[in-house]
């Protein structure tokens, strides 16, 4: 699985910062390193929303408060 998070300027203002590090902290508390590959990239293009992340190509928009939630229901569970 290919989660890729946007890191340009306004998803930086919105807490692209600690979205990344708990992502990063789940992937590893849950042993999913060999299944669940992050990344970064500049601007995805939709600077309305939240931080801009991608799922395997599929987009969604989350928040620092919403990144647990958000793991639990696009990653942990279509990676088991």
């Amino acid at each position: 699985m290919k989660v890729i998070i946007c890191i340009g300027r306004s998803c930086h203002l919105k807490g692209s910062r600690p979205v990344v590090e708990k992502l990063q902290a789940l992937v590893k508390e849950n042993h999913l390193e060999d299944k669940v590959e992050l990344g970064g990239t500049f601007c995805m293009g939709d600077c309305v929303n939240g931080v801009n992340v991608t799922v395997d190509g599929e987009k969604h928009s989350v928040s620092p408060d919403t990144t647990e939630e958000f793991f639990q229901k696009e990653i942990l569970a279509k990676v088991q």
